[in-house]
């Protein structure tokens, strides 16, 4: 029987990185297919998380249209940008960083901590990553999101009805997406562009 995984256009572990960075398209349709399983932790409660999340996607590669040979990798797209003093796909990828920060570290959180509530993990990880950049007024609309999270049990049958391979599949692609998470980090530090366009 086929897994979520199974399902995804494209996984974390197939997205090419190399000298350099992150290849724009791969990355891109990883993306997509992770912001698909906030359809199965609520998908009313989470739409405000999907839709910022594809909202940045698509500034990322309506750049990347512009040069898809020059623009490759998401490292040489924002460089160009910023050289042609223009930022929108900088903040897209600042913030998409963001939220995929605070998902990698939900879903991190839970892998490591088999008898926690996603809930919980989703709070959790929510306090250290995405809440210091969010409004008193976006907060709530947060909180209602984490609390809207299916038991545990349920959202991993959700994930797949073979809950080992379900277990292997989210440890080699959660492991990927952190990586990449990681990569993306660094350059925006780095760069000095989390803080400039954060």
């Amino acid at each position: 029987m086929a897994t979520f995984f199974d399902t995804a256009v494209r996984r974390y572990n197939e997205v090419p990185i190399g000298e350099e960075g992150i290849d724009v398209v791969t990355f891109l349709e990883s993306t997509e297919a992770l912001i698909k399983m906030f359809d199965i932790l609520h998908p009313t409660a989470f739409a405000p998380v999907k839709s910022d999340m594809n909202g940045n996607v698509t500034k990322i590669r309506e750049r990347f249209l512009v040069q898809p040979v020059a623009f490759n990798t998401l490292q040489k797209l924002v460089v160009e940008e910023v050289k042609e003093k223009k930022n929108t796909a900088t903040v897209g990828l600042v913030w998409l960083n963001r939220g995929l920060t605070f998902t990698s570290q939900a879903l991190r959180r839970n892998v490591d901590n088999p008898n926690e509530e996603l809930k919980t993990s989703f709070q959790k990880a929510y306090e250290v990553t995405l809440s210091r950049h969010h409004s008193f007024l976006v907060r709530p609309i947060f909180s209602l999101a984490m609390n809207a999270c299916p038991y545990r049990k349920d959202f991993y049958a959700k994930l797949g009805t073979d809950q080992a391979k379900v277990e292997a599949q989210m440890n080699e692609w959660l492991a990927a997406l952190e990586n990449c998470v990681a990569i993306i980090t660094a350059f925006l530090n780095e760069t000095g562009y989390e803080k400039t366009y954060g």
